[in-house]
């Protein structure tokens, strides 16, 4: 009965939530992101050491500085998971502006890769605008969550516009036939899921266990492979969903070196902006030659 009682009064928070103006909503976040930022607890150690890790130039303070505006940034886009999973389309073509250097009417077999940035989950809006917009349905794999009531919650409300989630457990065929169709596939390949169907390639010359499924379902399928990342506008009010053309000369035949070349993309784009990314993830938890973790 406690459990059940949890989940609705979690759902009754973000329902509330989503009906604050957006500018109050950013306010808590930045709060919460604030109040994280100083709890020592398991996450915050993660941080720490991911920066740690892939700017050994910058000193002491300024890692500090660095893991304080990742916080405040995370809490704000903590918050703002209320509009992407509740919202109005309004409301979300309010805080997410797309910008794409490619047709996204032309229904041609396209993957986009995603990165975790801060605002990974403003992919939806193409979702949201794909009616009147003429696009494709928007389809991308799911990492189950712990509790079931919210794994199928979640899933109900990014499907809300006519999305197709798909469980990242064994369903590569529906993901292949959704390429082919020409559905917008999302996939997000920069975080450590396991040594199956992954390779161990450079992310700030670091060797990172990396899955190399971009290379091969663009190889499969055919599929035009374009970068996509959400990020904070300049002002930080609000976000910009920015698709780029399709990567020239991909995929190669050598599914490991076209995984090292997105790690090259995905850390040049961190590095403009090194507080957006997601850096609460064990990126580094499997080593190769059986190095200890550094977690």
């Amino acid at each position: 009965m406690f459990k059940n009682f949890s989940n609705y009064s979690g759902v009754a928070l973000l329902r509330l939530l989503v009906s604050l103006p957006y500018k109050t909503l950013v306010s808590i976040g930045y709060g919460l992101g604030y109040l994280a930022a100083n709890i020592p607890n398991d996450r915050n150690r993660v941080v720490q050491k991911n920066l740690e890790l892939c700017f050994p130039e910058l000193s002491a303070t300024e890692v500090d500085q660095l893991r304080k505006q990742h916080w405040r940034l995370l809490g704000r886009s903590l918050v703002e998971k209320s509009i992407i999973w509740l919202g109005s389309k309004k409301q979300l073509a309010d805080m997410i502006e797309v910008r794409s250097e490619i047709d996204l009417s032309d229904r041609r077999p396209r993957i986009l890769v995603n990165m975790h940035f801060i605002g990974i989950e403003g992919s939806i809006i193409l979702s949201a605008l794909a009616k009147e917009k003429g696009w494709p349905r928007t389809s991308g794999f799911f990492q189950r969550m712990k509790s079931p009531f919210f794994n199928k919650k979640i899933i109900e409300w990014r499907n809300r516009f006519g999305g197709n989630s798909i469980d990242r457990q064994g369903n590569s065929l529906e993901l292949i036939r959704e390429i082919r169709k020409g559905s917008f596939i999302i996939i997000a390949p920069d975080i450590d899921l396991g040594l199956k169907d992954s390779a161990f390639v450079p992310f700030f010359n670091i060797q990172t266990n990396t899955i190399t499924a971009v290379s091969r379902l663009a190889k499969i399928t055919g599929a035009q492979v374009c970068m996509m990342t959400t990020t904070l506008k300049k002002d930080e009010a609000g976000y910009i969903c920015t698709i780029s053309k399709p990567l020239e000369n991909f995929p190669t035949e050598n599914p490991e070196a076209d995984t090292a070349r997105l790690n090259s993309i995905f850390e040049k784009e961190i590095r403009l902006r090194p507080a957006e990314y997601y850096w609460v993830h064990k990126r580094f938890k499997n080593r190769p030659h059986n190095e200890a973790s550094p977690y």
